[in-house]
């Protein structure tokens, strides 16, 4: 490496995960062509890296956030595009970044354009998901198990209860960066295959849990969902009282895959799969979307979440190029009927150019991996450009919405505080 060329992270290396980072190069020649690249190793062991080619200016320098990429794994002006546009070195693989206590760690390096690349320079971006002062508690009541994370500070707080498929604690440990108390709760707690059916009443569980945290102010609670999480948040909002504020993201608007239950009753049946409707593509990965039975079909009305009867606010977030399923079609849907009611407590946004995986901003887009719930590699769609573009808008997004429909009471805050009772059935376990 040469010592004259440099690579600057700006403002500065260390920053939370969704933040972005400008990146700079110094002493090159000038209008000297090099190869910019990102590699990055997730919890699994997978390398995943991108690359592209920028020329720097008279200075001799380079800056990501003013020069096009030539080529590469993007074109363009894009900041940010060699964290998106990262891609797996093993096949159909997710980028996997789901514990809060680890920081990510992304390497950007400089290299000659020719020959064989000669790396000039280096450095290493780390990005923390957890910031100063944020606790995390993993938390097991009754029947429910998950991950507590609170501010710093005495609140009050708004608080949201994050139904993940399966356990991740990325996007609630983000959220609670900016001043959300976030329980995030799997919605498989087991493995897949010894599921006969789903109770409601282990999310009100958790609902009442988070309601009744010290530093928590909001009156109700809100819950941000994707995928399966977002039909369980949708009967959440419909059956159990509390919910003000629900982000719908890419779900549907059924009950998918098993009975629900509720208070030892079935409310509704499950829509189910036709197998028959895969789609098998060259690349080893296959379409799902067509394979969802259709809610609207007579056989199916039993599975139909009434979501007219939800009193809080919901968000439906919606990608047209979502090859899980037609979540475009389902908000669709739910507004009419919404409409239909006489309700006027939705708002909706649709994303043209992105898939099914929209996640907090700044990490790789996951084209096609493991589907765990169908047991298949599947396609997820969207162009990694727009599905990025998407992720920062709907982050800002969730906030926005939880911050506005969320209200704090200071009052009945400091009644929790001089009244808080220890639980002895909650296991506390810092980690």
């Amino acid at each position: 490496m040469s010592s004259q060329i440099r690579v600057r992270l700006l403002p500065n290396a260390r920053c939370l995960y969704d933040e972005p980072v400008q990146v700079k190069v110094a002493g090159l020649r000038p209008k000297q062509v090099v190869t910019m690249r990102a590699r990055s190793t997730d919890e699994k062991g997978v390398v995943f890296s991108s690359s592209a080619t920028y020329r720097a200016d008279e200075s001799g320098e380079i800056d990501l956030d003013r020069d096009p990429s030539l080529g590469g794994s993007y074109v363009g002006v894009e900041p940010m595009g060699l964290l998106w546009s990262m891609r797996p070195e093993t096949p159909h693989r997710c980028f996997i970044k789901d514990k809060a206590l680890q920081p990510l760690e992304v390497t950007f390096s400089v290299h000659k354009e020719e020959g064989e690349g000669q790396m000039l320079a280096e450095a290493t971006n780390e990005r923390l998901l957890m910031g100063d002062g944020v606790s995390r508690v993993p938390v097991k009541e009754g029947s429910f198990q998950g991950v507590l994370f609170t501010p710093p500070g005495d609140g009050p707080f708004p608080a949201v209860l994050d139904l993940c498929s399966f356990m991740t604690e990325r996007r609630a440990c983000l959220l609670a960066n900016k001043g959300f108390v976030v329980l995030a709760v799997p919605v498989y707690n087991q493995k897949i295959g010894t599921f006969k059916e789903i109770h409601l009443d282990r999310f009100e569980e958790a609902k009442d849990f988070l309601q009744r945290q010290p530093k928590v102010g909001s009156k109700g609670i809100g819950v941000v969902s994707r995928s399966k999480g977002g039909d369980i948040a949708l009967s959440l909002a419909a059956f159990v009282p509390g919910v003000e504020a629900v982000v719908w993201i890419n779900g549907c608007s059924a009950n998918v895959g098993f009975p629900l239950f509720y208070k030892s009753h079935q409310i509704l049946s499950p829509l189910l799969f036709d197998h028959n409707k895969v789609i098998c593509t060259e690349s080893g990965a296959t379409i799902i979307k067509y394979s969802v039975n259709n809610p609207l079909a007579e056989e199916n009305k039993g599975s139909l979440i009434p979501v007219e009867q939800a009193e809080g606010r919901l968000l439906f977030v919606a990608s047209e190029d979502d090859l899980n399923w037609d979540s475009k079609g389902y908000v669709d849907e739910m507004v009419e009927r919404l409409k239909r009611h006489g309700k006027e407590n939705f708002e909706s946004v649709c994303y043209p150019k992105a898939g099914h995986l929209l996640e907090s901003p700044y990490g790789p887009h996951c084209t096609s991996s493991l589907n765990g719930i169908v047991d298949l590699t599947v396609l997820w769609g969207g162009e990694s450009k727009a599905h990025s573009a998407a992720e920062v808008h709907l982050w800002k997004k969730i906030q926005e919405f939880f911050r506005t429909h969320l209200s704090c009471d200071a009052a009945q805050t400091k009644a929790k505080f001089r009244y808080k009772q220890v639980d002895r059935k909650v296991t506390t376990n810092a980690d």
